[in-house]
């Protein structure tokens, strides 16, 4: 029995032994990490970091330098776009050629200012705002009550802005005999320096021109004004070119007979 007991105290002390090493390996503390690994590790992270901080700079930067050079290519096209805008024609003023310009009539043709001056020693444009409304009526018709003692010395041309078919109109209604000009855009009335506004309207005027020039411009006048001042100026240009053409009829005759005498006084000497 006692012999037992002593076997087990044995085996119990030698299974401790065996198990004792197992518990000191697993209850041993872990070992600390030293001070210069800690610092590499957390140098490197740093670098990792700045490397991608220096990554984040390097798009922003690329993506700010795109939107510069967006913004400046936009500046740079808005600059053209604003160069490629034509300037506006400068106004005539008297003594200026006559505007060498298309516009549509009323049946829809177009009309050259220029072709009409060069068949005509004498062109009269009268403007009026709107076809069809009281005082452009009384204008129209004044000068297609005056058109006969016109007609036989000069072109006369009605100008609105008004369109084709309202000019068709206004001119069959009133029987009108000459053209009416459509011109919506204002090219014609811009040069001639009967624009209302910026945007719309005409001032009611009227101009003559002679032998391709502008002698009279008269711009802001009544309907009645502009019937008596445009056959006035119309008949005392007539006038001057009649009085012009019968000096140069009278030098021409005095040259002639100056050239008779010379040959009588040749045969006299012979």
């Amino acid at each position: 029995m006692a012999g037992l007991r002593r076997s087990t105290r044995l085996s119990s002390k030698e299974d401790t032994l065996k198990n004792r090493p197992e518990e000191n390996e697993s209850t041993q503390p872990p070992k600390k990490k030293s001070k210069k690994s800690d610092d590499n590790e957390s140098l490197g992270e740093e670098e990792g970091d700045e490397e991608e901080e220096s990554e984040g700079d390097s798009d922003f930067k690329e993506q700010e330098g795109e939107g510069e050079g967006e913004g400046e290519g936009k500046e740079e096209e808005e600059e053209e776009e604003e160069e490629e805008e034509p300037e506006e024609a400068k106004e005539l003023e008297e003594g200026d050629p006559i505007p060498d310009i298309l516009l549509k009539n009323q049946d829809g043709k177009e009309i050259s200012l220029k072709k009409v001056s060069d068949e005509h020693k004498i062109v009269v444009i009268f403007g009026y705002p709107k076809a069809s409304t009281p005082g452009c009526t009384r204008q129209a018709c004044g000068f297609r009550d005056n058109y006969e003692d016109i007609k036989e010395h000069a072109a006369v041309l009605g100008l609105s802005a008004d369109t084709v078919n309202a000019q068709k109109k206004f001119q069959e209604k009133q029987h009108l005999p000459f053209d009416l000009l459509s011109d919506p855009e204002r090219h014609l009335v811009g040069l001639l320096g009967a624009k209302k506004s910026p945007e719309s309207g005409i001032i009611r005027s009227h101009w003559v021109f002679a032998d391709g020039v502008l002698k009279h411009k008269r711009v802001k006048i009544s309907p009645e004004v502009s019937i008596e001042e445009g056959k006035k100026e119309v008949l005392e240009l007539v006038k001057q070119f009649e009085d012009e053409g019968e000096k140069k009829e009278e030098k021409g005759d005095d040259e002639k007979k100056e050239e008779e005498e010379e040959d009588d006084k040749k045969e006299e000497d012979n």
